[in-house]
């Protein structure tokens, strides 16, 4: 991380189900996203500025100032993905590719955001259960599983399992094993025009995942990493909308 000014985190969460749920509001007193948010802040310390936005603030907590003045968003959602504004959607897209790093968490697979990101349906297969989850790291090497415990073990998760229905990733990190016998990519990196991605699947809203020391340090090390301290690029894929090239009608066949 840049040692000229901290970098400007920004976890967004749904925040449904610690309105309306018994069990998470139990779990997480202070919000998925607050708790996420915390654990970053503990990790990172002054190197980090982490602040919370939700889907019920004003263009949910993502207006294009706050979008320009963040370095990572980590994500969260779950049940409420149809009612992101896909002008948000839209303006976090291009943020992304001009540079901003970002996280979806769990279910975030199955955001709008990142069905675009990806360019495919991003269905798995799921089972809401007590399953055991072991993440096994098969990039030792890379800086997200520095100090990251080979196996990192969830005592209780909901599964996820193959197929994922994504694009092959720039990296795989991590692969996890349930009690089932079925697998998961659960760690994956991705670039789209000049942003970091990383999607990591561990952390339903029924179980204290985001309470494990060893997720709270991915999470932080997934910041730094997804984090580039340089101006934000205007992403040149919009191009073609303003004019700046024109593709001829008809070609005769020559080089000019």
């Amino acid at each position: 991380m840049s040692a000229e000014r901290p970098t400007r985190v920004l976890v967004w969460g749904e925040n449904h189900h610690e309105k309306h749920d018994e069990i998470p509001q139990r779990i997480y007193p202070d919000t998925m996203h607050g708790t996420i948010a915390a654990g970053l802040r503990e990790l990172l310390g002054g190197r980090a500025v982490v602040e919370t936005a939700t889907l019920d603030d004003p263009e949910h907590g993502l207006g294009d100032d706050r979008l320009a003045d963040t370095d990572v968003l980590l994500w969260w959602g779950h049940l409420r993905h149809d009612a992101v504004d896909d002008e948000v959607v839209e303006r976090v897209h291009r943020h992304v590719l001009g540079g901003m790093g970002f996280i979806p968490l769990h279910s975030a697979h199955f955001s709008k955001i990142f069905i675009r990101l990806m360019g495919t349906t991003c269905s798995l297969r799921w089972r809401q259960g007590t399953d055991r989850e072991v993440v096994w790291t098969v990039a030792p090497a890379h800086p997200i599983a520095e100090g990251v415990p080979q196996p990192l073990v969830i005592p209780a998760q909901e599964m996820y399992g193959e197929f994922f229905d994504l694009p092959a990733p720039d990296e795989l990190v991590f692969v996890s094993s349930f009690t089932g016998g079925e697998v998961f990519r659960s760690g994956m990196t991705f670039t789209r025009g000049y942003g970091r991605i990383f999607y990591f699947s561990p952390g339903d809203q029924d179980y204290p995942v985001y309470h494990q020391p060893e997720i709270k340090r991915v999470l932080a090390n997934a910041v730094a990493w997804a984090f580039q301290d340089r101006p934000r690029t205007r992403p040149r894929i919009t191009m073609h909308r303003e004019g700046e090239f024109q593709t001829p009608r008809e070609w005769d066949g020559t080089l000019q």
